[in-house]
């Protein structure tokens, strides 16, 4: 049963994963219409709701003040943060800077001491980082130095907030929490998002269609998807599959703004798969039984069988006595005792 569970949760962030890269591209289409904040309030605003309705009955455990600010800062303030950075660079490089979380991530965590990380996964993540790096190496068009800055700051939350996230999914329905997160994320967002003034109507359906799909498949699906998994797996396993994101989002940045994509970047590309491979690969460990319960389990078997090697009966030196427990046979009455001769 607890192999079904991983399975499950690996497919949940493979997912996710794939899920996530199209975030960027879709907001780079919406932030022609919105500006940042409102784009991070009307994305959490379609979502969340939906989430709730799903997660109804359980959602009343997860409303807590670590789960409210973790959302906060966690979905609120990094997606700000993330959405400002994309306006400012390209898509390539934007997917490079998120690129980074997984390396974060299993960092955090041995820092704090919640990693449990083998030689093999620090390899893995090392060779997905490198391959992120090969992936969008060939650069885009309006990449800026304030642009990957903003992006790495929210990678940096992005990535303690992967810490963190199991100890509040505990005991907790990940729907839930994930619902909550959003609700606490969307508000947090409010303040930029009045800053900015109101936004204008979209010019055509094109940023309109770009804000559903990023609300659904970039919002909805991808964050349940990866509370769920996150919520039986170790953080830094769960960080690696993140290495999926910046795979999809440059293939998709070449596909609709133009960057470049060619032998250079499937090599990255591959080199990314090997690393997640690598990473994701458990730490095997034979069982082994206690001592004691071995002693304990010789010494009550031997008076009780008196079997020597092999199984086989060996002789009792102590005679045995054998006292029946069956009731005595009646006697016969008088009269037929005086009979017998």
């Amino acid at each position: 049963m607890s192999i079904v569970r991983r399975h499950t949760a690996l497919f949940a962030l493979v997912t996710a994963g794939l899920l996530w890269g199209l975030t960027v591209p879709l907001s780079k289409l919406v932030l022609d219409w919105l500006p940042g904040g409102w784009l991070t309030v009307v994305r959490f605003a379609l979502a969340a709701p939906l989430l709730a309705f799903v997660a109804r009955r359980n959602l009343r455990a997860a409303v807590t003040p670590r789960i409210l600010f973790a959302g906060a800062i966690g979905y609120g303030l990094v997606i700000v943060l993330q959405n400002a950075g994309i306006e400012s660079t390209s898509v390539s490089h934007a997917a490079l800077i998120v690129g980074a979380v997984p390396a974060l991530v299993a960092l955090i965590a041995a820092v704090t001491g919640r990693s449990s990380t083998g030689p093999a996964a620090w390899v893995g993540f090392a060779l997905a980082l490198a391959g992120v790096g090969i992936v969008a190496g060939g650069g885009g068009g309006g990449a800026s130095l304030g642009g990957d800055a903003l992006v790495l700051v929210s990678v940096a939350l992005s990535a303690t907030f992967v810490v963190i996230q199991p100890s509040l999914l505990r005991g907790r329905d990940p729907i839930a929490v994930t619902a909550v997160q959003m609700i606490a994320g969307g508000l947090a967002a409010v303040p930029n998002a009045a800053l900015e003034g109101l936004p204008p109507a979209p010019v055509g359906a094109g940023p309109v269609v770009a804000l559903l799909a990023l609300a659904i498949a970039g919002t909805l699906a991808p964050f349940a998807l990866f509370a769920y998994g996150q919520s039986r797996v170790a953080p830094e396993l769960a960080g690696a599959f993140l290495n999926l994101e910046p795979l999809v989002g440059t293939a998709a940045g070449a596909l609709a703004f133009g960057d470049p994509f060619g032998p250079l970047q499937l090599a990255g590309g591959t080199v990314i798969l090997l690393g997640i491979a690598l990473s994701t690969t458990p730490r095997g460990a034979a069982p082994r039984t206690p001592k004691v319960a071995l002693r304990t389990t010789r010494r009550q078997a031997a008076p009780s069988d008196e079997r020597g090697h092999g199984g086989r009966l060996r002789p009792c030196s102590t005679p045995v006595s054998i006292r029946s427990t069956s009731p005595p046979a009646p006697r016969p009455p008088a009269s037929a005792r005086a009979a017998e001769p």
